[in-house]
């Protein structure tokens, strides 16, 4: 039997994509807002693209927060893709006329990347930790990105004792500075990019077991811009 998908539909994300990546790896996958559904479903995809908190007030508008947070109180499945993932910390700093605070799931700010080029816009690898799910089996691939301002430090404590929360596993990319590429944090998991596209294979995000994996470590240094300081990216965000 598949597995029963919602990608929350609240304005803002490529949902298209995201369902029809879902349905290609074999989902039963609805887009919706509506509340019964998004607590029922087997996983919810929680996407975003554009201003951070454009896509909070959106979330917001269809009572998202509490959506997710209801769901992760219950040990339900949650992954967020690029500024749905970015929502998830306490808030971000990007310019906007009526800042909204994020969804707080997880301690930190979301700001612009300290690069000579910005945004970051195409391939790049990913430093994975052993274990992962989200990558299992495709950390050595390249993954397209495209934004202005990520999360670059991962403040979230484990607690000690039988009773302690598992520690989050988190994945770091490179550009100009390290920055959280994606987090899996119990039934939470979230990542940067939308999805791999690469020699004409397509993976949405799945969980296929896991193993001990190698990501490449070290950051090189971004190249010096080419592009004038008024381009903006195809995700509406400021550079």
């Amino acid at each position: 039997m598949s597995a029963s998908v919602v990608v929350l539909d609240y304005g803002s994300g490529n949902v298209r994509s995201a369902v029809r990546a879902l349905e290609h790896v074999g989902a039963e996958v609805t887009l919706t807002s509506e509340p019964e559904a998004a607590l029922g479903a087997d996983g919810l995809l929680v996407p975003g693209v554009g201003n951070f908190h454009a896509c909070m007030a959106g979330l917001v508008a269809v009572d998202g927060p509490r959506l997710i947070d209801a769901r992760l109180a219950g040990g339900r499945p949650v992954l967020g893709v690029c500024v749905g993932m970015q929502v998830m910390f306490e808030g971000s700093s990007e310019p906007s006329e009526r800042p909204v605070a994020g969804v707080g799931e997880w301690p930190g700010i979301v700001s612009r990347l300290a690069a000579p080029v910005v945004p970051h816009m195409g391939w790049s690898t990913v430093e994975a930790p052993a274990g992962t799910v989200l990558f299992a089996g495709i950390a050595h691939e390249r993954f397209y990105f495209v934004h202005s301002y990520a999360a670059h430090a991962w403040d979230l404590p484990t607690g000690d004792g039988p009773f302690a929360s598992v520690e989050p596993q988190v994945t770091w990319a490179c550009h100009g500075e390290r920055f959280v590429a994606a987090v899996e944090n119990g039934p939470l998991r979230h990542a940067v990019p939308p999805g791999e596209v690469r020699r004409g294979r397509t993976h949405a995000p799945r969980e296929l077991g896991q193993g001990p994996l190698r990501g490449r470590r070290g950051c090189r240094p971004a190249r010096p811009a080419r592009w004038p300081a008024t381009w903006t990216t195809t995700t509406g965000e400021p550079s």
